[in-house]
């Protein structure tokens, strides 16, 4: 626990935000929470302690560091800007920070707005899915200044395993991409895998099993693989989600040059599953394309 740090806020308790606020209140801080379903907030308070506020502005007055963890840019914009949003709540010299799955572009613009009201921003992405908030053991990739960084750090540390200083503002949410780069490619070539020892007539857990031992292995073959051949998707990382980051991975692609010609195929697959009525299915339901199920 960061002995300068006593009071924070956290701002949206879905699947991620809820048990992370609750690590933090483990972790001895005293937590103020805000959820856009009050009901939500109000369970927190009752199982975890703290206070509960009716606004963002009302979550950040008074906070030492107020964090965030909401659905895409134009969430995070709308819970930070406006007579109700945390800016104007935010004491000078406080540090606000992002860890949405969000453009580069949207944490320059929230870090420049913060700078000219006194305060640090800082964008910090997590990977590690509803298990890893969980389980505290997340990963965080942050973008922003040192300073900010060190003072906030030990506060993540409640509900990480690691937390790593990326570089300047934007570049948290670029880290963020290229994990979500590697993991499309990766689960389009678990579900090939799976589909193919199947139809090999394999015994797929025993496959799995030996090869997960070796090259092979990867968290999505170790935490998905089974499931995958079980047909069980009713759980994880939604494919709505997933969707989304791969928007943002092209479309900063179309910026920087950079080629992802496995990235786009695999979003128009996950559009094939939504379509489906997948939407809400854990991204290893990939393999029902294969399936033709």
């Amino acid at each position: 626990m960061n002995e300068s740090v006593k009071n924070v806020s956290f701002i949206g308790l879905g699947v991620m935000g809820y048990p992370m606020a609750g690590h933090l209140s483990k972790a001895g801080y005293s937590v103020r929470v805000y959820n856009r379903s009050k009901d939500k907030a109000s369970k927190w308070v009752e199982e975890h302690g703290g206070a509960q506020a009716d606004t963002p502005a009302e979550a950040a007055n008074g906070a030492d560091v107020v964090l965030a963890c909401v659905g895409n840019d134009d969430d995070i914009r709308s819970v930070t800007i406006g007579s109700d949003g945390a800016y104007s709540g935010m004491a000078a010299g406080a540090c606000f920070v992002d860890h949405t799955t969000a453009s580069a572009e949207v944490a320059r613009e929230l870090s420049a707005e913060a700078d000219g009201l006194g305060f640090s921003f800082l964008d910090a992405p997590v990977s590690g899915g509803q298990a890893g908030a969980e389980n505290g053991i997340l990963t965080v990739m942050v973008g922003g200044e040192s300073g900010p960084f060190d003072r906030v750090k030990p506060v993540i540390d409640s509900y990480s395993r690691a937390c790593q200083l990326m570089g300047p503002v934007g570049n948290g949410q670029l880290t963020k991409m290229v994990n979500q780069i590697a993991i499309a490619g990766l689960v389009q070539g678990l579900s090939e895998a799976v589909n193919f020892a199947d139809k090999a007539n394999l015994d797929v857990k025993q496959v799995l099993d030996v090869i997960s031992k070796g090259a092979a292995q990867s968290w999505q073959m170790e935490n998905r693989g089974v499931t995958m051949y079980e047909d069980k998707f009713e759980f994880g990382f939604a494919v709505d989600w997933m969707r989304k980051d791969l928007g943002l991975c092209l479309a900063e692609s179309n910026r920087n040059g950079a080629l992802l010609p496995v990235t786009a195929l695999v979003n128009q697959f996950y559009a094939s599953v939504k379509a489906r009525g997948g939407g809400r299915w854990d991204t290893s339901s990939l393999i029902r394309l294969l399936r033709q199920t």
